[in-house]
């Protein structure tokens, strides 16, 4: 045999080694490549699936709030639910840690010391013994070794997203308010301790209320709910202020609605802000929604919406071009908060 031969057939040895390697050590996928439209019910979504509508650091603190009882993840940003995801948690006999936790390490590239070198893609350390978020398997139900089993897009943005030492609450009927167990629109923990929030709803008669102080500094995102007739003020992670507007019958289209404050103004005329002073908005894109991006907020939509004065003496003070106006004919008052709340939903439409 030649020794070009010989060359040949070594070289064709180690190239198919070398393709045997890759396959025996290619990182599978797990869940949908994509997110669903923003107006999916959470209780909609089917293992695998997940939601993201977007994200901006600069709006405040993020916290993670995971579900035991319906295997979903939910993700706040600045009190505002941004994220949504199903999740496979621990199976018998390697039950998922319930309580408070924080991230204590990243790695995207994490493989297992306990389980066979098994790919753990996104990892995000809750507890030194294992327990951890990251890309893995969602057949439905809890099928882990305790650690919470992520779709993996949905882990890579995740991942992307989180900063050490953000927290992360694991709940459980039984271990955790119910707001806890089953999360709506708002957050229900601090994002800095994990504690439970308790959303309290105005008084009767009360038309406004403003908890915020200086000790206050954050980014303000607000929430229009035209189903309870509520605006609502956030910051730093929570709610600083509500009041009840009233909202009038409108045209607008159903569906997901989210904009951002720009540096113009409208001469629109609202109870409380002098003609000419209203700040200008613009939609964003989310998914679902992308045909809506950089539309500018119809000046008729903000005609005749009535908001206390005294709320708006507050808020506006607050408003930076870049702040977030979810509009959303969802329920945002406690007793109507929890299962089947929408992630972000329609701007009001007529009755």
């Amino acid at each position: 045999m030649s020794i070009r031969r010989v060359w040949l057939l070594c070289w064709l040895c180690l190239l198919c080694a070398s393709f045997a390697a890759g396959a025996a050590t290619a990182v599978p996928s797990w869940g949908a490549p994509q997110s669903s439209a923003v107006d999916t019910p959470p209780e909609a979504l089917k293992p695998g699936a997940w939601i993201w509508a977007g994200d901006d650091p600069a709006l405040g603190p993020m916290v993670m709030v995971v579900s035991l009882d319906e295997q979903r993840g939910y993700v706040y940003r600045n009190g505002l639910r941004i994220a949504v995801t199903t999740v496979s948690t621990g199976k018998p006999g390697h039950a998922t840690p319930t309580g408070v936790f924080t991230i204590l390490q990243k790695d995207r590239d994490h493989h297992s010391n306990k389980y066979n070198n098994a790919a753990m893609p996104y990892q995000e350390r809750l507890t030194w013994d294992g327990v951890a978020l990251h890309a893995g398997g969602l057949p439905g139900y809890p099928e882990s070794h305790g650690c919470v089993h992520l779709p993996t897009e949905f882990a890579r943005r995740l991942f992307g997203a989180t900063t050490l030492g953000m927290t992360v609450v694991i709940a459980e009927d039984g271990h955790a308010s119910a707001d806890a167990v089953h999360p709506g629109l708002l957050a229900p923990v601090d994002p800095t301790s994990g504690a439970s929030i308790a959303a309290l709803p105005l008084d009767d008669g009360q038309p406004w209320r403003w908890t915020a102080d200086d000790a206050t500094t954050g980014p303000l995102s607000l929430v229009l709910s035209r189903s309870d007739q509520r605006l609502i003020a956030l910051a730093d992670g929570r709610e600083v202020g509500r009041a009840r507007i009233v909202v009038p019958p409108s045209t607008a289209p159903r569906g997901t609605h989210v904009y951002v404050m720009g540096a113009g103004t409208l001469p629109v005329h609202v109870d409380g802000v002098p003609d000419g002073e209203l700040p200008q908005w613009q939609s964003i894109a989310v998914p679902g929604r992308e045909a809506d991006a950089g539309q500018t907020l119809d000046p008729a939509l903000l005609a005749g919406v009535q908001v206390p004065p005294g709320f708006v003496e507050r808020v506006l003070p607050r408003l930076r071009p870049g702040t977030v106006l979810v509009a959303t004919d969802a329920h945002v008052l406690p007793e109507t908060t929890g299962r089947g709340q929408r992630v972000l939903d329609a701007l009001p439409p007529e009755h």
